[in-house]
């Protein structure tokens, strides 16, 4: 009867952590007021891409971003022989864990000579970690995530349902190629590109923790009703696509991480892929995507929202895990290869 006092209350202690609730920490809005919490980076494209990204005035003008839908698109009238004007944004805020959800109504479709991203990125790269949430090139149908961070940190093949690529996070990690990081690629033909936009769009809400770091994929048709209402509960969603879990002090390893959204051609990843795929048969990468702008008319992304929640379980008092664990203890009964087209440089 002791044993069963005893359960019945370490349970009650740990029931309100166990139940704690995501709460919302920053609505990045729409339109205008979306585009005010970003920072426009108009550097040389670090991947080396044949892109020339524009300040924020210069994409206001030239339709390359919109209030209307908050679109972020690409140049698809001009002839561009120094690079497609594009745009790249960083959040101006940066973040220690969280779920961050984005709704898009379309992203970048799956188009010869295009590598959109929707990632996050820690200073001092690779020492302070990068997520892939949305990651994609040329004609490539399905999306593929990873994580890129500094020696010491790999991933189980288990707890998602996506295929495995890599599971070395170094990188540098012998056997991969050249920051290939830790990736797993989704099995879904909604999930990226042209897939994603016919189905009309979706959400990708990715969880990060002390623990790990899941990605759930929900197309429009099967978004949770949590998610929908602003109450998101990962708790309730399944199995994730992507599951970063394994050898790896994810603390230590990913800090101070800023939302950035880009497109860019060619490059250390589109471009050096290029002749793998169907897009080979015309012509190079980069006289491609010089010479004909109609065909990036679809490279753009159409943002829902972004929102970014605090709390959940992850966050509660290791001393109430302690003793949901000894609660567990007292119920138990006595006696009982590299992908080879999955190149990724650095990014910053």
């Amino acid at each position: 009867m002791q044993v069963l006092s005893t359960l019945s209350h370490l349970l009650c202690l740990w029931a309100p952590f166990a139940t704690a609730a995501y709460t919302l920490k920053d609505d990045y809005g729409t339109g205008f007021t979306f585009f005010d919490q970003f920072s426009f980076f108009t550097g040389a494209d670090p991947t080396n891409g044949f892109v020339k990204y524009v300040d924020r005035g210069t994409a206001q003008n030239t339709g390359l971003i919109s209030a209307e839908g908050t679109y972020m698109g690409v140049d698809h009238t001009n002839v561009a022989g120094d690079g497609r004007p594009s745009v790249r944004i960083t959040s101006n805020k940066s973040y220690n864990q969280g779920l961050f959800i984005l709704d898009l109504a379309h992203m970048p479709g799956s188009v010869c000579g295009t590598w959109p991203a929707f990632w996050l990125l820690g200073p001092d790269w690779p020492n302070n970690g990068e997520i892939d949430v949305i990651e994609g090139v040329n004609d490539q149908s399905v999306n593929q995530f990873a994580l890129h961070t500094s020696d010491s940190c790999t991933i189980n093949n288990s707890g998602f349902s996506g295929q495995l690529l890599t599971s070395n996070c170094y990188v540098k990690a012998a056997g991969q190629a050249n920051n290939a990081g830790c990736g797993i690629k989704d099995t879904s033909a909604q999930s990226y590109g042209n897939g994603f936009n016919s189905a009309g769009g979706g959400v990708y809400a990715t969880e990060w923790t002390d623990q790990k770091i899941d990605i759930w994929f929900f197309p429009r048709s099967g978004i949770p009703g949590d998610i929908s209402s602003g109450n998101p509960n990962p708790s309730g969603w399944g199995t994730p696509v992507a599951r970063f879990q394994g050898a790896c002090n994810i603390n230590s390893h990913f800090k101070g991480l800023q939302i950035i959204f880009d497109t860019t051609f060619c490059g250390d990843w589109a471009g050096n892929v290029w002749g793998q795929s169907s897009c080979a048969s015309k012509g190079t990468c980069r006289d491609f995507v010089a010479n004909n702008p109609a065909e990036f008319k679809e490279s753009y992304w159409s943002v829902n929202s972004l929102k970014v929640y605090q709390g959940g379980t992850s966050n509660a008092p290791k001393a109430n895990a302690t003793a949901a664990a000894t609660a567990t203890t007292h119920e138990k009964k006595p006696g009982t290869s590299p992908r080879p087209s999955f190149l990724r440089y650095r990014r910053k």
